[in-house]
């Protein structure tokens, strides 16, 4: 069940001595499923990119044909030591890609396997910054972002659920999980009616939206306002990417302990889970690709948007 992965996940990641490698050993018992961890430096500090590969059984890996899914747990830290004791809610995103690796790869050992190859990325740094921000406070990351995406965005992926902590907010005043609209390639598209579907199968309630704007999908670093991280990977890539957020009714910090809740954990990796047996399967689109060309051919590219943008030339 995702609610007993996502315990075992938060179990683990709860912890000053967590890293990389403890993740990799709850892997140990799945010999199909590869996991891959380096270890990164920074300017404040290190943290340990880990990369859990489930192959399918059609999938590029083994030379077959059915489509990659990526699964990126975002997010500055799952820490603040020494400021912060215990997890914090930045840490959300990481459990949950975590969860979703180990029901994923629980399910091959049960003959349950997934058509096509699933990675999910995510990293582990126990002791990361925090950072001001509006209305509450961000957890920061040891790394800068182009490290991040660099680790956790990679070319094999044909699809991206962007798993982040999104509490930070007054925009988002529902406590549980939302989907973003599909973003590709500087364009914010309309919201994916095959996700709609399966976030209600999944929640069994009505789907549950967040509003993004043109600043939030820029890089990072460009001084304009985000709403958080969710979907910079959206920046590295020319896959679509949907930002899944585990959210609160009312303004969490990032670096808040005692907020993650694990039943909500639950529903975001029950919602991937399911999007990477359609995904792979070919039963579920993140975007229409008719519209996707049409937008283009009438209003060009806004590749842009993935860029640090047009810089002012300096003053005389």
């Amino acid at each position: 069940m995702p609610l007993q992965k996502t315990l075992l996940a938060l179990d683990e990641l709860d912890s000053a001595y967590v890293n990389g490698e403890s993740v990799k050993q709850l892997f140990v018992q799945y010999p199909q499923v590869s996991v891959e961890v380096l270890t990164v430096q920074g300017e404040k500090g290190s943290t340990d990119f880990v990369k859990i590969i489930i192959p399918g059984t059609n999938g590029k890996l083994s030379g077959g044909q059915a489509p990659t899914m990526g699964i990126v747990g975002r997010l500055g830290g799952i820490g603040a030591r020494p400021t912060r004791i215990g997890l914090v809610s930045d840490a959300d995103g990481a459990v949950a890609a975590v969860a979703a690796g180990l029901k994923l790869a629980d399910m091959q050992t049960k003959g349950d396997s997934l058509k096509g190859d699933v990675i999910v990325t995510t990293h582990i740094c126990p002791d990361a910054p925090t950072l001001p921000h509006e209305p509450v406070d961000f957890m920061d990351s040891p790394v800068d972002i182009l490290q991040m995406n660099e680790h956790e965005v990679l070319p094999e992926m044909e699809a991206i659920l962007s798993i982040d902590t999104t509490k930070g907010n007054r925009v988002i005043n529902h406590k549980g999980i939302a989907i973003s609209p599909t973003v590709k390639e500087g364009y914010i598209l309309r919201v994916s009616d095959d996700l709609l579907r399966i976030m209600e199968m999944t929640t069994g309630q009505l789907p549950v939206t967040f509003p993004i704007t043109t600043q939030d999908i820029t890089p990072y670093g460009n001084d304009l306002y985000h709403i958080n991280s969710i979907l910079q990977p959206a920046v590295a890539t020319h896959a679509p990417v949907v930002g899944v957020a585990v959210t609160a009714q009312s303004a969490v910090p990032g670096c808040g302990t005692g907020a993650s809740h694990e039943v909500d954990i639950a529903s975001a990796v029950r919602l991937v889970v399911e999007t990477a047996k359609e995904f792979t399967n070919g039963t579920c689109s993140f975007y229409n690709v008719e519209e996707y060309n049409l937008i283009t051919r009438l209003y060009g590219s806004m590749k842009v948007l993935q860029t640090p943008g047009i810089q002012a030339a300096p003053s005389a």
